[in-house]
């Protein structure tokens, strides 16, 4: 029995813009974050979730690139550039 899903605040959307504002591909963020292109194909295209290992190493692999996600009083995730 692996590790359960987890609904992490980082949503396939988030995903894909985190991406497009750093011009990464599929491929570059599965490099950065050590998964699977399919890995990545797959959740942002909705097919299945990611395990919480999974979504640290993306948030991860986006933090060392220079994205920060920050939640406002309503618990919308947003994305801007580290400081």
């Amino acid at each position: 029995m692996g590790q359960p899903e987890t609904a992490s605040f980082l949503t396939p959307a988030l995903c894909r813009a985190a991406r497009g504002y750093l011009d990464w591909t599929q491929a570059d963020l599965a490099d950065q974050a050590g998964v699977s292109r399919s890995t990545i194909r797959d959740y942002e295209g909705d097919r299945h979730g990611v395990h919480r290992a999974t979504a640290a190493q993306l948030r991860l692999a986006f933090e060392r690139a220079g994205v920060c996600f920050v939640a406002d009083d309503r618990g919308c995730i947003g994305l801007y550039p580290s400081p």
